[in-house]
């Protein structure tokens, strides 16, 4: 996606895939080997709690199936007890080895309850509905889980999908945030599953919380999160500005507006802006600043209000 200068972004950590990394006091991460124009370097799963043996931990986002991430994630958590494993959001690089780790570790999954229907837009993305996740406890937003010494909280975060749910670590004041804010770029929000009406607003809890700092599923963690996030938000805010110009110099269709808007972009990642462009579309219709012939669909045509 586009990368504004004003948003802080950092690429370059140390990791090895495989390997249990201790990242803060109460923190590992293992980063899976699934590297990806949406995942950046893999999926970094993250087990909660203190070292010692016989302690509890809980483990956030087992990611995709691959045989080489169960076997690190089996021998990281080795001589304790998982007490709980929580899923973010049910997209196949964060879910589908839950179930197989839990099986191996005798956890329950807990997660919030996945769409209805696999509405998610996902065909220019990897980031495909992980159809056959079923949680054994659904959350819903507020829920402490408390292990050895460590209480996480979850906080309901819709908007780059409509199942998400960060985990906010009580003992750190620190956000596990999923996809909602990477710190490597910008989060995808793409229709129908994705909404930037919900992502704003959730944005915004965020941002309220005052986190100390934030570990994103993929790539570095934010230590500075007030600035950040507030590029974050401007960005989304500039975007739509953006797009209401094009509506105002004639383009009408999102198709018309993705080379414009993304002319720096590989075109290859034009599918995915476009569903970006679409998110925005159905909130400027909604907020009554837009008009589309018909419903806001990717090939509707639009116009300002």
């Amino acid at each position: 996606m586009s990368v504004p200068q004003a948003i802080p972004f950092v690429r370059a950590f140390d990791f090895r895939y495989g390997r249990a990394d201790q990242v803060s006091p109460l923190i590992q991460r293992v980063i899976c080997n699934n590297p990806g124009p949406f995942t950046f370097t893999g999926t970094g799963t993250y087990i909660v709690g203190h070292s010692r043996p016989g302690s509890s931990v809980a483990v956030i986002d087992p990611g995709p199936l691959d045989d080489a991430h169960l076997d690190a994630l089996t021998e990281a958590v080795a001589g304790r007890t998982v007490s709980h494993i929580l899923v973010t959001h049910t997209h196949r690089d964060h879910s589908p080895l839950a179930r197989p780790f839990a099986v191996r570790v005798g956890a329950p999954i807990l997660a919030a309850r996945p769409p209805v229907q696999d509405t998610h837009a996902s065909g220019p993305l990897d980031e495909e509905e992980d159809a056959a996740f079923s949680p054994d406890t659904v959350l819903t937003g507020g829920e402490a889980i408390v292990g050895d010494g460590w209480t996480l909280r979850a906080l309901f975060t819709p908007g780059h999908a409509s199942n998400h749910m960060a985990f906010a670590l009580d003992d750190e004041n620190a956000l596990f945030c999923g996809d909602h804010v990477m710190g490597w770029s910008t989060t995808v929000v793409a229709p129908p599953d994705g909404d930037m009406s919900d992502y704003m607003r959730s944005l915004e809890l965020v941002i309220a919380a005052d986190f100390s700092t934030l570990w994103p599923t993929h790539g570095a963690p934010v230590t500075e999160p007030a600035p950040f996030l507030a590029a974050y938000r401007q960005h989304r805010l500039d975007r739509e500005a953006q797009i209401m110009s094009r509506l105002v110099a004639g383009d009408r269709t999102i198709a018309a507006m993705v080379p414009v808007l993304y002319a720096a972009v590989d075109q290859r990642l034009w599918a995915a802006a476009g569903l970006s462009v679409w998110a925005h579309l159905i909130k400027l219709v909604r907020d009554g600043r837009v008009v589309a012939d018909g419903e806001p669909t990717l090939a509707a045509t639009y116009r300002p209000a």
